[in-house]
């Protein structure tokens, strides 16, 4: 009995590494998507047009920074970093 949990929990270690390691990929995979994506968009001089754009500016003239980041994440649906990041170029 003791054999047979000890193999299950090997088992199910494996399938979990096996997940992370192929989530690792696939989002490294996005990423790089992503970069090119940027670049294709910058060379043709299209701008992504970010929604309420005038209220994170306000905000970030008014130096609420944590709101406009907040209002940006909301609007964009990025990560913390990268909305941090393209409010602190606003700057």
């Amino acid at each position: 009995m003791d054999i047979a949990i000890l193999a299950l929990i090997c088992v199910v270690l494996l399938a979990t590494m096996t997940l992370q390691t192929h989530f690792s990929r696939s989002e490294r995979r996005a990423a790089r998507i992503e970069r090119k994506l940027d670049l294709v968009l910058g060379h043709l001089g299209i701008e992504e047009e970010v929604p309420r754009m005038d209220e994170i500016v306000s905000l970030v003239r008014q130096g609420k920074q944590v709101q406009a980041v907040k209002l940006y994440r909301e609007s964009m649906g990025t990560d913390l970093l990268e909305a941090k990041q393209a409010v602190d170029r606003l700057s």
